[in-house]
């Protein structure tokens, strides 16, 4: 009874960034606005040079967040509500600045009391611990921080609580035999996931002009081809990375996308720049030992996916069309590095064919929202309605993509390229089935991933493919 006596006037003092969400909330302010107003740079380090307080202050009024935009601990949420249980007083004790601490305490109701930074002080480390003990007196107060700028409060406090701990703060709750929350730790492989390698399977279409004209036996062509494979996959993990921290609020209210490294916290925003920044660096590297038409690509394709994030992901129907077009510059791409000639009729399947898996995506999105017709695809510009004619074009297009596909084959190019025409004409039928059930798969609610990455995970997509690679092959040897 005595201790629960104690708790009673011993308020539990919660930190925010790292502690009660495992993310730094000014990191992500700094790059939410600078992604969104990049001209804004000069104000925001006159605001850092002006002192950190002043800098929390005006991210805050700019980058306007929601209480449930934050990836939260649950294991700090239920040691919060142990406290509550036993009538001890929480309190948010936070170096945030005003808005950003308020909004989320409402939006959780767990708070007593809200300590937050101001215009003019940073509550953070020595001024945290001077605020408390002049509240609560030395030792009157509990603690849960995470890292080196929560020592001094630590050593103030009644009893530390040291979560998901930075290597400072872990030596001290080894020597003082402090409570450690125990959490998850980050896999290693969090940055390797932000960037999405499973992804670059899709820069394989480099290699598509390559292939169809036969060039496959020319060791340079093949290295360049190569080359431009690493230049593009660096350059749009990069882009993946610059999604991710521009869209951190509407994935962290996807049931699957939350659980992306940059999502849940488990790569930082210092981290996620540096890495985007030498991925980029890397790309223009390779780029180099290219020609020039290739960095025209290259720059191209940059461009488009950054005003696709920015502006174009968010407007009807824009958005699939710049999705197939993107996965179209990769064969452009292709054929700008080796220097092959590219096909026209290339061009126009492609851009029907990867519509449609464009389609597809947009389709699953949508098929996972509530019943409501009415209901809005969170970041984007469909309503649960727009399902089904979503799904008749992305079948139309399927069907236009064969038929693209069909009159290639009976063109004059195909009759002087290959000694048996005839045999690709299955290639039409192959396609369409590829094609058709992946809408299948959709409409049956088991399509849970990107089209493109499925096809070339999926071993029925992978038998039609290489059923196809054996026709190609087979129509362009002299029997």
């Amino acid at each position: 009874m005595d201790a629960v006596s104690d708790n009673r006037h011993v308020p539990l003092c919660i930190d925010l960034d790292g502690t009660l969400v495992a993310t730094d909330t000014l990191w992500e302010g700094v790059a939410s606005v600078l992604l969104r107003r990049p001209w804004l740079i000069f104000a925001v380090l006159a605001w850092a040079i002006a002192g950190k307080a002043v800098l929390k202050r005006e991210i805050a009024a700019r980058y306007q967040s929601q209480g449930g935009d934050w990836p939260y601990r649950a294991e700090v949420i239920e040691r919060i509500k142990l406290a509550r249980q036993t009538g001890q007083p929480v309190w948010l004790v936070t170096g945030a600045a005003e808005s950003t601490a308020r909004t989320i305490a409402d939006h959780l109701g767990l708070f007593d009391r809200v300590l937050h930074s101001t215009g003019t002080e940073n509550l953070t480390s020595r001024r945290k611990r001077d605020r408390l003990v002049a509240l609560c007196g030395d030792g009157g107060f509990d603690y849960a921080g995470n890292s080196r700028d929560d020592l001094k409060v630590f050593d103030a406090a009644r009893r530390a609580i040291i979560v998901a701990p930075d290597r400072a703060a872990r030596r001290w709750g080894a020597r003082h035999e402090a409570e450690m929350l125990t959490l998850a730790k980050p896999s290693p492989l969090a940055i390797l996931k932000s960037i999405r390698v499973h992804q670059w399977l899709k820069n394989v279409l480099i290699a598509v002009p390559l292939i169809l004209n036969h060039e496959y036996a020319d060791a340079a062509l093949v290295l360049a081809a190569v080359a431009a494979f690493f230049s593009f996959s660096f350059l749009a993990s990069a882009v993946y990375v610059v999604n991710d921290i521009a869209d951190l609020a509407n994935d962290r209210h996807h049931p699957r996308k939350r659980l992306r490294p940059l999502a849940s916290g488990a790569v930082s925003i210092p981290v996620a720049c540096f890495t985007a920044a030498a991925l980029v660096l890397a790309s223009v590297g390779l780029a180099s030992l290219l020609p020039p038409l290739f960095w025209a690509v290259l720059g191209f394709y940059a461009v488009i996916t950054t005003v696709y994030t920015f502006v174009l992901k968010r407007k009807l129907l824009v958005d699939v069309f710049t999705l197939a077009t993107l996965y179209t510059v990769r064969i452009v791409a292709g054929a700008a590095a080796t220097g092959v000639e590219l096909s026209f009729w290339l061009l126009a399947f492609s851009i029907f064919f990867f519509l449609s898996l464009a389609l597809v995506k947009r389709y699953v999105e949508l098929d996972e929202l509530a019943e409501d017709a009415g209901t809005r695809l969170k970041g984007r510009s469909y309503v649960g309605s727009d399902k089904d004619m979503i799904g008749q074009a992305g079948v139309a297009s399927a069907f236009s993509a064969a038929m693209v596909l069909a009159l290639y084959v009976d063109s004059k190019e195909v009759a002087s390229m290959y000694h048996q025409p005839a045999l690709l004409w299955p290639l039409c039928p192959l396609i369409l089935y590829m094609l058709l059930r992946i809408w299948i798969l959709a409409r049956r609610s088991q399509m849970h991933e990107d089209p493109v990455v499925f096809i070339m995970r999926d071993w029925r997509s992978q038998l039609t493919t290489v059923a196809g690679a054996c026709l190609v092959i087979m129509a362009a040897w002299q029997i």
